[in-house]
């Protein structure tokens, strides 16, 4: 079976991000990380020197907007989302647009953010040639994702689920969304876009001592169920079940976490 198609704009704008609860659910994971990492900070940390148009491509439910305007109303922080689902309840401005063929004018933004979304883009490189094309001189891009080894121990748990409801030894693994644009491959395929380079990594380790955030985070896969190669809702009551035992076992469920921010510039 092939994997799912985790670009596809119907899916993506109906289903997986036609609102933020399955975002949200995913985010609220790293609540139980350590050591953690304030993102939005971050990058008003690397935007500290720059006044004018900053633009969120992917902006979701407007975790980075929100901060940035807050902290910095000197930048005209503008979201840019295909669902306008999710954008509903992100103040204005914003723009239902794909990040491929992106409405704004050559050389006009002073940043570009791609935060964990290039991975569902169609055409990551065209993506990053709009990028390239919005930012004036002396820009910077900053976009984020997880390297391939990243939260493994949900790849196990899930793949344990998925054996025992197919009856065989080993299922298939869980819908890895950060594999189209890894952290590994990440700096090969900006190189050819900008002039410097720079790779921020944020490893850290998840614990829990209950099911549930890891459950929700599991659940939110839910918009490619079909593609999943089982029985999706039975799956995971089985790893329910599973990750019960290993927190009565262990008094607590690990997830190593690998993820980090990229920080590129372009030419002045």
């Amino acid at each position: 079976m092939s994997g799912p198609d985790t670009t596809s704009h119907s899916v993506l704008a109906e289903s997986a991000y036609r609102d933020d609860r399955h975002l949200a659910a995913r985010q609220s994971l790293y609540r139980w990380q350590q050591p953690s990492y304030d993102m939005p900070g971050l990058v008003l940390d690397h935007l500290a020197a720059r006044h004018g148009v900053v633009l969120d491509i992917g902006c979701g439910n407007g975790k980075y907007v929100t901060r940035l305007r807050a902290q910095r109303p000197n930048l005209t922080v503008i979201g840019l989302d295909i669902s306008a689902g999710i954008l509903a309840n992100v103040g204005a401005p914003v723009i239902v647009a794909n990040a491929a063929s992106l409405p704004v004018a050559d050389h006009s933004a002073v940043a570009v953010l791609a935060m964990h979304m290039l991975y569902h883009v169609e055409d990551v490189h065209a993506a990053l040639e709009q990028a390239v094309r919005v930012l004036a001189p002396g820009g910077v891009f900053i976009a984020s994702t997880n390297a391939r080894d990243d939260k493994t121990e949900l790849d196990d748990l899930w793949a344990a689920a998925a054996a025992d409801v197919l009856g065989v030894e080993r299922g298939p693994r869980r819908i890895s969304l950060s594999s189209r644009f890894a952290l590994d491959d990440a700096p090969d395929m900006l190189r050819p876009y900008f002039a410097d380079i720079r790779v921020l990594e944020l490893p850290g380790t998840i614990t829990v001592r209950e099911p549930e955030p890891v459950i929700a985070h599991l659940a939110s896969y839910r918009a490619w169920a079909d593609a999943a190669g089982v029985p999706f809702d039975t799956t995971l009551d089985r790893a329910r079940r599973l990750l019960d035992d290993m927190i009565d076992r262990d008094g607590a469920f690990r997830i190593s976490c690998r993820g980090g921010i990229l920080l590129c510039h372009t030419t002045k």
